[in-house]
């Protein structure tokens, strides 16, 4: 089977997941190329260890890149902590009169507060970033390669971390307009609350569009063999859990040449772990992809792959 319903014109964001070394990025890589021959893409990696840039054999970094030799594809490989720099940057003076009202911390712990992380934001950040880009409306499509299970599932659950941090923040908050309001008998909105209504908000479009299963679509990829079976269950358990929609998943490196022993023992092997996965995921479209003879890397293997991904399918629009 091939990969269905990707040149649907209100499906905007497709998310690439499963366990390290399945061959996500390539997936991922080779759908963008692939969509931008008919629609304007965005190829965005959250994986912190990047490879994108490997795939595709050109530097893309921090900054949306056009890719080389490829009409209508961008790239980008987001960093969090600059992003949660320039965040930060952009709202210091609120983050400052936050703590500054709702603490009883003094200058020098604020400096040194304002110089740390927060415990999840990198996650929250890459969300963040891509939301940015959506809304921008730049491109038709934004196909994310994310980064292993626990980072993924990290990714999606952003939201309800940003939340409780806004909860609690407003919290701290309230008792500051509280007594504000007891002395003076009113309070004016300032930066602070425009800040906590705007990250809200946020929180809101993005848990929006993750239960959008038109407008958002996971495809998990995985490879036949036992542990990567139990982890790409466990994903899909825990992405269906959060309503995140799931219709079709990639199976790589599926060996199909039976010459020599070493292939006729390889195909044999994966023979279980392929009827495993069309016995669990017989609800979901499943695509095999073959293992290749050498390294999916540079525009002529990605597009072999997107061959088979797309069983040569013409997508328009």
């Amino acid at each position: 089977m091939a990969l269905k319903g990707l040149e649907n014109t209100d499906l905007k964001l497709i998310l690439f997941g499963g366990k390290g070394g399945v061959g996500k990025t390539t997936c991922a890589t080779a759908t963008a190329i692939r969509l931008s021959k008919s629609f304007k893409t965005l190829l965005i990696s959250t994986d912190p260890a990047h490879s994108i840039s490997d795939s595709l054999e050109q530097n893309i970094g921090f900054k949306q890149q056009s890719v080389n030799n490829v009409n209508n594809l961008t790239a980008i490989e987001i960093a969090a902590d600059e992003a949660f720099a320039m965040f930060k940057k952009q709202h210091e003076e609120a983050f400052r009169k936050l703590l500054d009202t709702s603490t009883n911390f003094d200058q020098e712990d604020i400096e040194q507060l304002m110089k740390l992380s927060i415990p999840g934001i990198d996650e929250i950040m890459s969300f963040k970033s891509i939301l940015d880009f959506i809304e921008e409306g730049k491109y038709d499509k934004y196909v994310v390669d994310s980064a292993p299970t626990g980072h993924t599932l990290r990714l999606i659950a952003s939201p309800g971390l940003l939340d409780e941090w806004v909860k609690l923040a407003s919290s701290m908050r309230w008792k500051y307009r509280y007594m504000i309001t007891s002395f003076s008998g009113s309070y004016k909105q300032d930066e602070v609350d425009n800040l906590l209504l705007n990250l809200k908000k946020a929180v809101k479009r993005i848990e929006k569009l993750l239960r959008d299963n038109i407008r958002c679509e996971f495809i998990p990829v995985c490879v036949p063999e036992w542990m990567v079976l139990k982890e790409t269950k466990r994903l899909i358990s825990s992405l269906e859990k959060l309503s995140v929609y799931i219709r079709q998943i990639i199976v790589n490196n599926v060996m199909e040449s039976e010459e020599g022993s070493f292939c006729k023992r390889r195909k044999a092997y994966q023979f279980k772990y392929l009827q495993n996965i069309n016995e669990t995921f017989a609800h979901l479209n499943r695509v095999k992809a073959p293992v290749f003879p050498e390294e999916v890397r540079g525009l002529e293997a990605l597009n072999q792959l997107g061959d088979f991904l797309f069983r040569d399918q013409n997508i328009q629009h």
